[in-house]
């Protein structure tokens, strides 16, 4: 990137605000592109436990940058998608509103006071619900704001089982490219899913639905007092959630004689694209509870792989 010249630098400098477990950040190490994290932002403290576990001896905390004297090259933010999505409550993202999604205002304000030192690129994901009606017209003014700050914004649906995992997720990736051409989605490298069953654990009896609350709504039972049903795993899981002891959830694993079992961690981290070792690093300082929360609220990282393959 051109701008890296200017400044010198030999390393990618990014800014992950509403870092999570740093999904972007994996993706630029299995591409081999060097980057040193100029700042990452995350108030989450068992998420910041799992991202140092994985990066390790790199220790971050979260901080305001807000008013820092920033330099990077990619800022990248997933802020949070609770008060748009269907599973939440539908509180909006208004300005003002002091909804957690209204913090995607924050990122414009940290953007606006890099003044010269913008970054090249900015990266939202967020849920398809920033296109609908209710949350439209923010979205339209957040796309204004970045366009008088001279970008040029465009915007993808992407599902990963485009990208190789056999998970349905469809979230919005918006990128804005400043001074520049638009960023072109039909450009970027899609995958063949790849089989469900390379991501099932062998044995993980532990995990089989036993709860009276959940039996009841697997396939074939009487609905009772409940309604809805647990969606059996086939070809492909349903969206990674922060829960799987719950309905709804990601589907449940048929595993014989009419009985089923819940997605494992570990399983549901395999199917947002990181490695058995980025997990194991990650559960060596967060317990069950954290780490399904951390995998639902990340960000596939195979499709950050082909977006940084394309624009790098």
């Amino acid at each position: 990137m051109a701008r890296m010249a200017e400044r010198g630098d030999l390393m990618l400098k990014i800014l992950e605000l509403f870092g999570g477990i740093g999904s972007p950040r994996i993706a630029l190490r299995n591409l081999g592109i060097p980057v040193k994290s100029i700042d990452y932002v995350e108030i989450d403290a068992a998420a910041v436990r799992s991202y140092n576990a994985m990066f390790a001896g790199q220790k971050y905390d979260p901080q305001n940058v807000i008013g820092y004297n920033l330099k990077p090259d990619i800022l990248i933010h997933g802020s949070p998608c609770q008060d748009i999505s269907i599973a939440g409550r539908r509180l909006g993202a208004d300005e003002g509103s002091g909804t957690r999604s209204s913090l995607m205002w924050q990122t414009l304000k940290i953007i606006e006071q890099m003044g010269v030192w913008r970054p090249r690129i900015v990266i939202w994901e967020n849920v398809k619900g920033v296109l609908q009606k209710r949350m439209s017209a923010n979205y339209a003014k957040y796309c204004d704001v970045l366009d008088g700050l001279g970008y040029t914004t465009t915007n993808a649906v992407l599902d990963a089982r485009q990208f190789g995992l056999p998970q349905y997720r469809e979230r919005v990736f918006t990128i804005s490219v400043l001074g520049g051409q638009p960023f072109d989605f039909w450009k970027l490298r899609q995958t063949e899913m790849r089989p469900i069953g390379e991501f099932l654990e062998p044995s993980a009896l532990e995990y089989t639905i036993t709860s009276p609350s959940m039996l009841s709504r697997l396939p074939g039972a009487s609905s009772g007092a409940f309604a809805g049903r647990l969606m059996p795993i086939d070809r492909w899981c349903w969206t990674i959630t922060t829960k799987q002891n719950r309905n709804p959830n990601s589907g449940v694993v048929p595993i014989g004689n009419g009985q089923y079992r819940l997605l494992t961690p570990r399983e549901c981290w395999r199917l947002q694209g990181y490695s058995d070792a980025d997990f194991d690093a990650a559960a060596q300082v967060n317990g069950k509870t954290n780490l399904y929360k951390q995998a639902g609220n990340s960000i596939p990282v195979p499709i950050f792989e082909s977006i940084f393959e394309e624009m790098i």
